[in-house]
This record gives C-alpha cells, sequence and structure tokens, in this order.
C-alpha cells in the first residue's frame, strides 16, 4: 500500500537569518510581483538552482564526488564559453545553462539526502518538484529537437 508524501512544510525565517541572496530575491519577487503568475520565481530560476548548488558545495554532509558535480554546473555558469552563447542568441543563450545546471543539480540531488537539499533551497515552494518540472521539460525539448534533427540529419 502506498502512503501518501508528507505535507510540504515551510518556515518563515526572521528578516536577520536570512542569507543575502533570500533577501535579494525575495525583493526581486516582490518589485515585480503579479497575482497572475510566477514570472519572478521563474526567471530567479537559474540563480536558484546556482546558488543551491554553491551552498551544497560548502556542506561537509555532501560526499566529494556530488561537490564536484556541483562545481562543474556551476563552472558552465559562470564559463563565458557556452554552446548558446547570450550575446548571439540573447534569452535563449541561458537555455543550455539551463540544461546543464538542472542536470548538475538533478544528479547531486538523487545522491543527497533530501532533508539536507532543501534546508539550501533559496526559491520557492519544494525544490524536488521544481527540479522534477524543470527535468521533464527539459527532457521533452531536448529529445524532441534531438530526434527531430537526427530525422533532417541521417537519411532513410
Amino acid at each position: 500500500m502506498r502512503s501518501s508524501p508528507p505535507p510540504h512544510v515551510e518556515i518563515e525565517l526572521n528578516p536577520s537569518e536570512r542569507r543575502l541572496y533570500d533577501r535579494m530575491r525575495a525583493s526581486v519577487v516582490a518589485s515585480g510581483r503579479s497575482r497572475r503568475s510566477g514570472l519572478g520565481d521563474l526567471l530567479l530560476l537559474l540563480p536558484d538552482f546556482v546558488v543551491l548548488l554553491a551552498r551544497l558545495l560548502r556542506d561537509e554532509r555532501v560526499a566529494l564526488g556530488d561537490k564536484a558535480v556541483a562545481l562543474i554546473g556551476i563552472a558552465y555558469v559562470l564559463s563565458p564559453i557556452d554552446v548558446l552563447p547570450a550575446f548571439f542568441f540573447g534569452p535563449l543563450g541561458a537555455l543550455d545553462d539551463v540544461l546543464v545546471v538542472t542536470a548538475a543539480v538533478s544528479r547531486v540531488v538523487n545522491h543527497v539526502h533530501p532533508d539536507i537539499v532543501r534546508s539550501h533551497w533559496p526559491g520557492k515552494g519544494d525544490v524536488l518538484d521544481a527540479i522534477h518540472r524543470v527535468s521533464e521539460w527539459s527532457e521533452r525539448q531536448v529529445g524532441t529537437r534531438l530526434r527531430g534533427l537526427l530525422r533532417r540529419v541521417l537519411p532513410g
């Protein structure tokens, strides 16, 4: 018999206990607050994932191999060399960063206890749900595009 997942518990910190990124993120979301959309949360997803990886790098409970994966994800985002440079592709230039960081976060999250990951999550909502949704989207988009490209390139 399957049991239902535990209810999501959200802990509100006092402003003095919140980290710098958390305070900056809250002010960005509040400045562009829209009742209909979480656009601010969507735009902050990449920085949220990078901050999560950086925080997991500093946690002694995270294994060295997982820290290496986190470091690779952060290094790719910070690297001036991209598959899709933002200089040429504009906002689409961040797509490869999102895919690489999502893959790194997904890998690390699968090897680190969920409570540790949740304790470092700066974003809104549950980190595991956010990773799941972004991973599903990226697999659909990349898989569909890759199959289409292969059909055009390979005969028959």
